[in-house]
């Protein structure tokens, strides 16, 4: 195995069949992390059914893990040009694999959390490492765009492939079946990946501030969980000292790392317009879509009565148009702009968004399954080109640290667009109005979730569940459409942004 020199990095000299033969393993962890993030969706109606958490607890669940990979991933990310990529890598599949157990066999809400969390930590050490190694391994901006492309094709590949393998298994097991699917993934890329994959790290890298590290993960999850809990609870003491000590702590690492020789995230970086611009895009678009994809797999179970695996099936055109998308973008944006293809690619989102506001109960397959194409196609194109002008925005030696700062973006937005939109959709699901004469214990089940109606329902007289499931249902659709347009309206918002921040920017010929 070649060792990194700061003179001769090991992509100079690892062979060119080599190299896709490493980043056949790399994308592996990428197809580990996005199954995870899709097969919950589709085993949340599971969850509820037979652990009852409360819409809080039910919010934790979906949003902690982004929580946590959200404070972590810049520790982490420059963690890894510390010790070595590699070596994180690996690490984190092992621990990964583990929590992954941990997840399946959850017998309590707050278990659930908790092991969700932990999944969130060993989260933070696969994405960025993947990204740092494909920018150390590929020299050459013509492969390193395809390799990237790939690498985003896989993550799109995962989120087709959860759906119908989480759907099949949770028609024929126990909803905790979903999460051991990440065994053999994990197993294959241990010890496919000790042998394939090249060490890379910084050859000068400084001491890992521990200080810095406490304030990324105290500021971060501090904000978001003040955020989260304004949007479902409103404005409260506990909020506003979260906020407070967030805003504080984010405030403190900044300038801590303005003034350390090895900081653990060099903000000089956001000086670049490319670089900050690329990374807006990938928090704005991901906050404008993930509350709504979150609330999907229920809408298609729980409103439109479909099976889970059938449910997986009809959310494939997003994941085939992202991985064509994401296949073809470089090619793409050195034809035209970085800034036409990532602006119109947010643009396609944003009114495919806006078409569902229209969304009812019985709305066709063949509107949601154009949606959901055309928001793969655009969300391709725009997450495979920002990923690609970040990680050529930045020395290789700092790869780790700028992937991480990608990674940061998307995980932070996926955590405020599920608290944001969907304590929205929450929040107008429970008003609804229970039909006369419904048990106030029941009553009060049913504006829990949509799970919980269904449940709730089954001790009800056939004509008063009915009546109480179409009321859900109905209140469920209310609060997806005002999801919809607000996600419609911050997805154009961010295009338009788009187009003036990434003015000049193009990928390396």
């Amino acid at each position: 195995m070649t060792r990194t020199h700061q003179h001769t990095p090991e992509a100079e000299v690892v062979s060119r069949p080599a190299r896709w033969l490493a980043l056949s393993v790399l994308v592996l962890a990428v197809l580990l992390v996005a199954v995870d993030a899709t097969v919950l969706g589709l085993a949340t109606p599971y969850i509820s059914e037979d652990l009852k958490p409360s819409g809080t607890q039910l919010l934790w669940i979906g949003d902690v893990y982004s929580f946590v990979i959200a404070g972590l991933l810049v520790s982490m990310g420059s963690l890894g040009d510390r010790i070595g990529r590699k070596k994180l890598l690996l690490l984190g599949a092992v621990a990964f694999g583990a929590v992954s157990v941990l997840n399946a066999y959850a017998n309590s809400p707050e278990l659930m959390i908790l092991a969700r969390a932990l999944l969130g930590v060993a989260g933070a050490t696969l994405m960025p490492s993947t990204l740092a190694l494909i920018r150390n391994i590929f020299h050459d901006p013509r492969e390193r765009s395809l390799a990237v492309g790939i690498w985003g094709a896989m993550a799109s590949a995962g989120a087709a492939v959860g759906p119908v393998f989480g759907g099949f298994l949770l028609e024929h097991f126990w909803w905790g079946s979903v999460f051991l699917i990440n065994l053999p993934v994990m197993a294959v890329l241990v010890v496919v990946g000790a042998k394939l994959i090249p060490e890379s790290k910084n050859p000068v890298p400084g001491p890992w501030d521990l200080v810095s590290v406490v304030l990324s993960l105290v500021g971060m999850i501090g904000v978001v969980y003040a955020v989260k809990e304004a949007a479902a609870h409103g404005f409260r003491w506990d909020v506003a000292v979260s906020a407070v000590l967030g805003v504080a702590a984010l405030t403190w690492f900044v300038r801590r790392q303005l003034t350390l020789p090895a900081p653990l995230l060099d903000m000089r970086l956001f000086r670049r317009r490319g670089f900050s611009g690329a990374v807006l895009a990938d928090l704005l678009t991901v906050l404008g879509l993930s509350g709504l994809v979150f609330f999907l797999s229920q809408f298609l179970q729980l409103v439109q009565g479909r099976r889970p695996f059938e449910a997986g099936m009809a959310e494939l055109p997003a994941a085939v148009g992202a991985v064509v998308a994401g296949l073809i973008a470089g090619l793409v944006a050195r034809r035209f702009s970085v800034r036409s293809v990532v602006a119109g690619g947010l643009a396609a989102v944003g009114l495919a968004l806006a078409a569902l506001t229209t969304l009812t109960k019985d709305t066709g397959y063949p509107l949601l399954g154009a949606v959901l194409l055309v928001v793969g196609v655009g969300a391709g194109f725009s997450f495979t080109v920002t990923a690609d002008v970040i990680l050529s925005s930045v020395p290789k030696e700092q790869a780790g640290a700028a992937s991480a700062v990608s990674e940061t973006a998307y995980e932070l937005g996926a955590a405020l667009g599920i608290a944001l939109l969907g304590s929205i959709v929450t929040g107008v699901y429970a008003g609804f109005t229970a039909p006369a004469g419904t048990p106030a214990d029941v009553a009060s089940a049913a504006h829990e979730s949509l799970g919980g109606a269904v449940e709730a329902s089954q001790s009800l007289p056939a004509e008063q569940a009915r009546t109480l499931l179409t009321s859900a249902q109905t209140a469920f659709v209310d609060g997806l459409q005002v999801a919809a347009g607000i996600g419609a309206a911050v997805l154009l918002a961010t295009a338009a942004a788009a187009w003036f921040l990434l003015r000049g920017q193009h990928l390396e010929k």
